[in-house]
């Protein structure tokens, strides 16, 4: 980066910066039922993500919108970051 668009960058307020950004539409994930095999997309608010101290205890939830069935499913780093960044809710478990 030219020390220019440097001083530039680091002297601009945070309005400024995003000035030239157009909104983004809202999130959706793709999901699958493993009762129903239903496949449909989700808002960000039909998700929970739980957070543990394992890959066993961090996992995401939903209710299938198809037959009502409640899914979890393991959440691997990936689908942690993908969530998280989508504004799925998110609840960090600890162990007592």
């Amino acid at each position: 980066m030219s020390e220019s668009l440097r001083s530039g960058v680091r002297g601009m307020s945070v309005a400024a910066a995003f000035a030239g950004m157009r909104s983004v539409g809202p999130v959706v994930f793709r999901a699958g039922c493993p009762d129903c095999r239903g496949r449909f997309e989700l808002a960000a608010s039909a998700l929970r993500l739980a957070i543990g101290a394992s890959s066993r205890t961090t996992f995401y939830s939903f209710t299938c919108p198809g037959c009502g069935v409640s899914v979890r499913k393991p959440a691997g780093e990936r689908i942690v970051e993908l969530l998280t960044g989508g504004g799925v809710s998110t609840l960090r478990l600890h162990s007592a």
